[in-house]
């Protein structure tokens, strides 16, 4: 504005001479009718200056509130320089209030884009519905996430046993049995995870049992003679609290300059549910009711590795299984169980998840599960003069291999909906599990 007055000062001053000449003593204007003419000019410029300025706050608070909801901000309107209005204004007569307004340009804001993830989450790693509670985001600092889960699980195994001589084809001498189990299981647990820092969080989880064993032998002795079949069928039901599961994560990686998101997991199970060696069984060893837990404490780290790549997600998981073992006193005849070592477990998972759009995407992947064999040491109810006091042995290893699917939905900012699906690829695996997860944000950080 200074360079305005400046201008208007010199031009004056050129042709204030001529003027006076002009002008009779009467006509000329009085010094104080021109400083009141400059004091109104200047008036005028500093209410457009104002005016400016009331223009840019309202512009920077609806850059704010964009921001806030998610989008990125909306691109500012370059605006005239003071140099492009002082020229505009001394081009025009001073003092003209229209004049001074047509100079400046009203602001315009650029036209909205929204590309990829919000700036907010740009730490955060997506979340895998296949990877349960280990391929969720971490929480964050300050919030508390509660979670309902809903579990079915379904095993069903027949198995033939010969013991003895194929003398022809379909002729059997010796012991032929027929082994036939199923378990259903269900389980409903709640959860809870609190962000201690933007990178770890503590969770627990208490699940709650229902189980359904049924077990059906049929021995068939000396199948050439047409012996009749002896047909043992058992079955045992158990309901109530299982095993809680207490949980930490801390996020290595953030996933910046094309580096996966890397989050480290330990899972602790306490074996609060019912000891399978400490239900009530017959004479025979047949337990008359279910066991809801496993009845050992386990300990499990494990490394979760996320890699976003535009709509694809890669993920994976490698992790380790450590069971303790304990001594115990449970009577199967013709032995007696002294002490038991469950096998430890080398396990890993990888897939795949494609987004559909802004809340909906679906996993595919495999998980495979080395359990090594579980030792037992037991020793004979009724041993004979040269039977050992007792004597250990070691079962086959197992191989659990599943196939995933899951599909992730995100209902609400604060509430998720996850399903998936295993289903079994090996003997040893169970035939399917399906778990429906919703979590739930209850408090967020301030």
């Amino acid at each position: 504005m200074t360079a305005v007055w400046r201008a208007a000062l010199i031009a004056s001053t050129i042709l204030s001479p001529a003027v006076a000449q002009a002008q009779t003593p009467a006509q000329r204007p009085t010094t104080a009718a021109l400083q009141r003419d400059l004091d109104a000019a200047r008036a005028e410029i500093a209410a457009q200056r104002r005016q400016l300025e009331a223009q840019e706050a309202r512009l920077a608070a609806l850059e704010a509130r964009v921001g806030a909801a998610g989008a990125p901000p909306v691109g500012t309107a370059s605006l005239q320089p003071p140099s492009a209005v002082a020229q505009a204004s001394a081009a025009s007569t001073p003092g003209d209030p229209a004049t001074i307004v047509a100079a400046v340009p009203s602001p315009r804001p650029a036209p909205i884009e929204s590309v990829g993830t919000r700036p907010a989450d740009h730490d955060r790693p997506p979340e895998v519905a296949v990877l349960g509670s280990e391929g969720s985001v971490v929480t964050r600092k300050g919030q508390l996430t509660g979670e309902l889960q809903l579990d079915y699980a379904r095993a069903d195994r027949n198995r033939a046993l010969f013991r003895g001589i194929e003398v022809v084809e379909s002729v059997l001498v010796g012991e032929f049995n027929i082994n036939e189990s199923r378990q259903d299981i269900i389980t409903e647990s709640l959860a809870a995870r609190y962000g201690v820092t933007d990178r770890l969080e503590l969770g627990v989880r208490v699940p709650l049992v229902q189980r359904w064993d049924t077990s059906v032998l049929v021995p068939v002795q000396g199948s050439t003679n047409n012996d009749a079949a002896r047909e043992i069928d058992s079955s045992a039901r158990g309901s109530g609290i299982g095993d809680v599961e207490l949980s930490a994560r801390y996020q290595i990686l953030t996933g910046r300059r094309g580096l996966p998101y890397l989050v480290g997991n330990l899972q602790v199970v306490a074996p609060t549910g019912s000891d399978p060696f400490a239900v009530p069984r017959l004479a025979t060893g047949e337990a008359t009711r279910a066991a809801t837990g496993a009845g050992f404490w386990g300990v499990s780290p494990s490394i979760t590795a996320i890699l976003p790549s535009d709509p694809a997600v890669l993920f994976g998981t490698i992790g380790y299984t450590r069971n303790f073992g304990k001594s115990v006193d449970t009577q199967i005849p013709p032995v007696r169980i002294n002490y038991v070592k469950p096998g430890d477990a080398l396990s890993f998972s990888a897939g795949i998840g494609i987004s559909l759009n802004e809340r909906t995407s679906i996993n595919l992947g495999y998980a495979h599960t080395w359990a090594f064999g579980t030792r037992t040491r037991t020793s004979l109810l009724a041993p004979g003069p040269n039977d050992p006091a007792s004597f250990e042995s070691t079962s086959r290893d197992l191989q659990l291999a599943r196939l995933l699917f899951g599909i992730t939905y995100r209902a609400t900012d604060r509430a998720s909906i996850n399903w998936s699906v295993e289903v079994g690829a090996t003997d040893d695996a169970a035939d399917v599990r399906t778990v429906l997860r919703v979590p739930l944000v209850l408090i967020l950080p301030k």
